[in-house]
C-alpha cells in the first residue's frame, strides 16, 4: 500500500503537468482554427466582424449583410479549454483583430498555465 501511495505522489504531478500543457495546445489550435474561420468571413464580406457581432457572425449573419455566404464554422464558436468564451476585439489592441483566452484563471494576464493565449 505505502509503494502504490509513493508512485501515485510520483506520478500524479507528472499527469496533471501534461494535461495543462494539452489544453494550451487545444486552445492555441482553436484559435487557429476561429482565425481561419474570421478570414473567410473577411473574403466574402469584406470586413471583420465587429466587436459587437463578436464571434457568433461565423454562424448566424449578421443584419444587413447581404454577402455572408456561412456559416463558416461546423459547430458553434467553441468555449476554450477552461469553459470561458474567447475574447474577441476588432479592432483589436495588438492587430488587426484580438482573439484570446484568458487561461486557466481566466483572468488577464499570468504565466504559465494561468497566461493568456493570444493570436498576435
Amino acid at each position: 500500500m505505502v509503494i502504490i501511495g509513493l508512485l501515485a505522489g510520483f506520478v500524479a504531478p507528472r499527469y496533471f503537468a501534461q494535461v495543462g500543457k494539452s489544453q494550451i495546445k487545444v486552445a492555441r489550435a482553436q484559435i487557429n482554427a476561429l482565425e481561419l474561420a474570421l478570414d473567410q468571413f473577411r473574403i466574402d464580406v469584406g470586413r471583420y466582424p465587429s466587436t459587437e457581432e463578436g464571434l457568433e457572425a461565423l454562424n448566424t449573419a449578421p443584419a444587413n449583410i447581404e454577402a455572408w455566404a456561412g456559416p463558416y464554422l461546423k459547430k458553434a464558436v467553441p468555449a476554450d479549454p477552461w469553459g470561458r468564451p474567447y475574447v474577441y476585439e476588432h479592432p483589436g489592441r495588438n492587430a488587426e483583430l484580438d482573439l484570446t483566452s484568458l487561461g486557466r484563471d481566466g483572468r488577464l494576464g499570468g504565466a504559465g498555465e494561468d497566461a493568456d493565449i493570444v493570436n498576435w
